[in-house]
C-alpha cells in the first residue's frame, strides 16, 4: 500500500512543481544570504584596514595637537555578522553594524548607517527564513488540501473503505508521505545552506531546524484539520488559502500598526534636536556654565582649569559632552518603548505561529532589533571608554607622539546567547497539537 500510494503521489505535477519552485528559489534564498554576509564581512576587513591607516595619517599631519587630533579620529566598534545572520536577515540590513565614532559628542553618530537603495529594503530580502515562512505553507496546502476530499469526489473512497483499509490510517499514510517529501526538501535546504554559508553545526543551528520543523508540522496539522470537515476541495482550499493570508499577511501588518500606536517613539526627533541645541548653544552662553556641568559629569577633571582666555580644549570637549547629557533622558525613553515594542510583538506572537517563528530566527540569528540596542548600548559603554583614555592627554597638552596608536585596532561586540528554545516552541507545539486534537474529534467519517 505504501508503495503504490508513493508512487501516485510522485507521478503528480503538483508534486514536482512544488518541488522545483522551492528548489529553485530555496538555492536563491541561499545566495542572497551568502552575498549578504560576503559584503558584511567585506566591509569589516575594510574597516579594520582603514582604521590603521587613517589614524597613522592622522597622527602624523597633527603630531603636536592632539585635541585636534582627536577631533578627527576615528574608532570602530563592530558587531560580527553570524553565518545564521544569511538564513534570517532581519532588520541587519537596515540596521549598521560598524560604528565608527569619535569622542565627540555620541549620539548624532550612532545613528549614521550605509546607504542602501530604499526600494529594495521597502521590497525585503529573499533569505531562507522568508521562504520557510510564507512558500513553505503554500506548498503544504497545495499538497493536501484534497488528499481526502479528491478520493470522495472521484468516488475511489468507497474502494478503499470496503477493502478493509482503516479509513483513519489510510489518510494518516498519504498524509505522512507528503509530509516526509517536504521534510526532506526542508533538510536537504538547510544541508546545502550549511556549507554554502559555512555554517557550524552548533545549539543556534538546531534551534533554528528545530523550530522551522514545528512550523512544518502546525501548517499539516491545520490542514489535517480541515480535512477531516470532510468539505468539498474548493471549500478546503478556500479555508486554508484563507488561513494563510490572514497568519502570514494580514495579521503581523495589524499586530505590527497596533504596536507602533501602542509606544510611539516621539523622543527620536526630540533627541536629535536636544543634542544638537545642547552642544550649538554652548558657544553663545558662559563658559563656566559649561564647566560647571562638566566637572559635576567628571569630578576627576575638576583639577584641569579653564583658560581665562583664548581658544581651549577642555571646554570644546566639555561643550560635546553637553549634547549627549542633555539628551540623555530621552535617548532611554526611546530604548524603552523599543524594548517594550519588541516585548509586546513576542507576547502577541504567541499566538501567531508564522509571528513566533520570524521573532524566534531573528532571536536566534541575532538580527532582531533587540540585539541591535543591546549594540547600540554597548557603543556608548565603548566610546566612554575612549573618552576617558584621552580626555587626559589633550588637557595635559601632551605630544601625539607619546601615544602608542598601534595598540588601537577596531574592537567587537560580544552578546550572550540567550534564546530559550523551549519558551519559544512550546506555544507553536501547543497549537499544533490542539488542531490535531480537534481534528480527531470532530472527524466525520
Amino acid at each position: 500500500m505504501y508503495s503504490l500510494l508513493i508512487k501516485q503521489f510522485f507521478r503528480s505535477k503538483t508534486v514536482w512543481l512544488a518541488f522545483g519552485i522551492v528548489m529553485i528559489l530555496g538555492i536563491l534564498s541561499i545566495g542572497t544570504g551568502k552575498q549578504f554576509i560576503t559584503q558584511k564581512q567585506e566591509a569589516i576587513a575594510k574597516t579594520i584596514e582603514e582604521q590603521e591607516e587613517h589614524i597613522k595619517r592622522q597622527a602624523q599631519l597633527h603630531e603636536n595637537d592632539i585635541g585636534l587630533l582627536l577631533y578627527y579620529l576615528k574608532f570602530s566598534f563592530i558587531n560580527t555578522v553570524q553565518p545564521l545572520s544569511a538564513i534570517s536577515i532581519g532588520q541587519s540590513d537596515l540596521n549598521t553594524h560598524i560604528q565608527n565614532v569619535k569622542i565627540l559628542n555620541l549620539e548624532g553618530q550612532k545613528y549614521d548607517t550605509d546607504l542602501v537603495n530604499p526600494m529594495r529594503l521597502q521590497v525585503g530580502n529573499l533569505d531562507l527564513s522568508f521562504l520557510i515562512i510564507f512558500l513553505f505553507p503554500l506548498v503544504i496546502i497545495a499538497l493536501n488540501f484534497n488528499v481526502l476530499s479528491e478520493e470522495i469526489e472521484r468516488g475511489t473512497w468507497k474502494i478503499v473503505t470496503i477493502q478493509g483499509i482503516l479509513p483513519f490510517k489510510f489518510l494518516i499514510m498519504k498524509l505522512g508521505i507528503r509530509l516526509l517529501f517536504i521534510c526532506l526538501v526542508l533538510g536537504g535546504l538547510f544541508l546545502l545552506s550549511k556549507f554554502v554559508l559555512d555554517i557550524p553545526l552548533n545549539a543556534k543551528f538546531l534551534d533554528i531546524i528545530i523550530i522551522s520543523y514545528l512550523y512544518i508540522m502546525f501548517w499539516f496539522s491545520l490542514c489535517f484539520f480541515v480535512i477531516l470537515l470532510r468539505k468539498s476541495s474548493n471549500t478546503n482550499a478556500i479555508i486554508l488559502l484563507a488561513s494563510w493570508l490572514l497568519l502570514v499577511v494580514f495579521l503581523p501588518v495589524l499586530v505590527n500598526n497596533y504596536i507602533i500606536n501602542k509606544y510611539p517613539v516621539d523622543e527620536v526627533f526630540t533627541m536629535t534636536i536636544k543634542q544638537r541645541d545642547a552642544y550649538h548653544k554652548r558657544w553663545d552662553t558662559d563658559k563656566k556654565e559649561t564647566m560647571d556641568k562638566f566637572y559635576k559629569h567628571y569630578p576627576q577633571f575638576k583639577k584641569y582649569k579653564l583658560k581665562a582666555e583664548g581658544f581651549s580644549w577642555l571646554w570644546y570637549y566639555a561643550m560635546q559632552q553637553m549634547g549627549d547629557d542633555e539628551s540623555q533622558h530621552e535617548k532611554e525613553n526611546m530604548y524603552r518603548k523599543i524594548k517594550n515594542r519588541e516585548l509586546l510583538s513576542q507576547q502577541i506572537a504567541r499566538f501567531f505561529p508564522p509571528l513566533q517563528v520570524q521573532l524566534s530566527m531573528n532571536a536566534i540569528a541575532k538580527t532582531d532589533l533587540t540585539h541591535h540596542i543591546d549594540f547600540l548600548n554597548e557603543t556608548t559603554n565603548f566610546h566612554e571608554k575612549i573618552r576617558l583614555q584621552f580626555y587626559p592627554r589633550i588637557f595635559e597638552n601632551q605630544k601625539a607622539s607619546a601615544v602608542n596608536w598601534k595598540t588601537y585596532k577596531p574592537e567587537f561586540f560580544k552578546s550572550n546567547y540567550d534564546f530559550r528554545l523551549l519558551k519559544s516552541a512550546f506555544p507553536l507545539i501547543l497549537i499544533t497539537v490542539i488542531l490535531i486534537l480537534l481534528g480527531v474529534l470532530f472527524k466525520k467519517w
